[in-house]
């Protein structure tokens, strides 16, 4: 049985276009599922913690975007029973775009379908889990935005966003802590505890993350001025050189605490948080996968 959790507002109806094939798919091939929509905010985790925690084997998979994925391994009670796929259903997937999960849905169904899995690693916080990036600047002050414009929908409205934060080149008080030592306090553009790659549909903030390594890495993009913004922002979108830039620091860590200190909040999976903390840890060989 194919527990399906499906956020229908995902994608412009991308996500109920995907679950249409895939019902069609399944009467043929005589799989057994359910349907489970979500109705409203943090529904999904709803879901996926009512189905994981009778004590049985299930298997889900998430018609969604980044947000919904996320909702779904918040929800996860029992992780040595539960396998979870993904049919990427979003406007800019970047979770996905690290595994070796098709971004078209049909192929992605077939994934599911063919039972093959494998293990994939998550961000623990101390009330939350993350699958893709935690952080806070320059990423949570466009979300900020964001949410607050008026105008423009979807890719083009966050790169409005965008361009509207990096034009006023806001850097923020930080202190930051590595696998436990000594905190130092910095001040940041952008600073990502990441264990995906891209943030924004498709920027690659992590360029060198490995989703199965084990680790986290945190990118620290150091306080910058108005005149290195452009520059910075083309070798960013170039593939993720950025990282080479004198005025970022990158760790490979187990652990990394980040505590804003100023009006900055914090960010994980797109998510903005109230708390103004990120006590993040990687959770290794636990989350279990579909994949090729």
């Amino acid at each position: 049985m194919l527990e399906l959790i499906v956020n229908p507002i995902a994608g412009k109806g991308k996500s109920l276009k995907n679950l249409e094939h895939a019902e069609k798919v399944f009467k043929e091939r005589g799989v057994e599922y359910r349907v489970h929509k979500t109705e409203k905010y943090g529904h999904a985790t709803e879901i996926a913690k009512e189905l994981t925690s009778k004590g049985e084997q299930v298997s889900l998979a998430v018609f969604g975007g980044d947000g919904t994925f996320n909702e779904v391994l918040n929800g996860i009670v029992d992780f040595e029973k539960t396998t979870v796929g993904f049919v990427p259903s979003g406007t800019g997937n970047d979770y996905v775009k690290v595994t070796d999960i098709p971004t078209e849905g049909d192929q992605a169904l077939e994934r599911i379908l063919a039972g093959k899995t494998g293990y994939t690693d998550f961000i623990q916080m101390e009330n939350k889990r993350c699958l893709n990036v935690a952080g806070g600047g320059m990423d949570t002050d466009t979300l900020v935005t964001y949410n607050s414009m008026k105008v423009f929908k979807g890719k083009m409205k966050y790169y409005a966003s965008l361009l509207k934060v990096l034009a006023k080149c806001k850097c923020h008080k930080v202190r930051i802590s590595i696998d436990g030592g000594t905190p130092a306090e910095k001040t940041v553009f952008m600073i990502a505890i990441a264990n995906g790659k891209y943030i924004g549909g498709g920027m690659p903030i992590s360029p060198h993350s490995d989703i199965s390594d084990g680790k986290l890495n945190v990118v620290i993009v150091n306080e910058i001025n108005r005149l290195q913004v452009l520059p910075m922002l083309l070798k960013f979108l170039n593939g993720g050189k950025h990282i080479e830039s004198k005025f970022v620091e990158e760790y490979l860590c187990d652990s990394a605490k980040l505590e804003m200190l100023d009006e900055c909040k914090v960010q994980a999976d797109g998510e903005i948080l109230e708390d103004r903390v990120l006590d993040c840890r990687v959770v290794h060989d636990t989350l279990r996968i579909f994949i090729a």
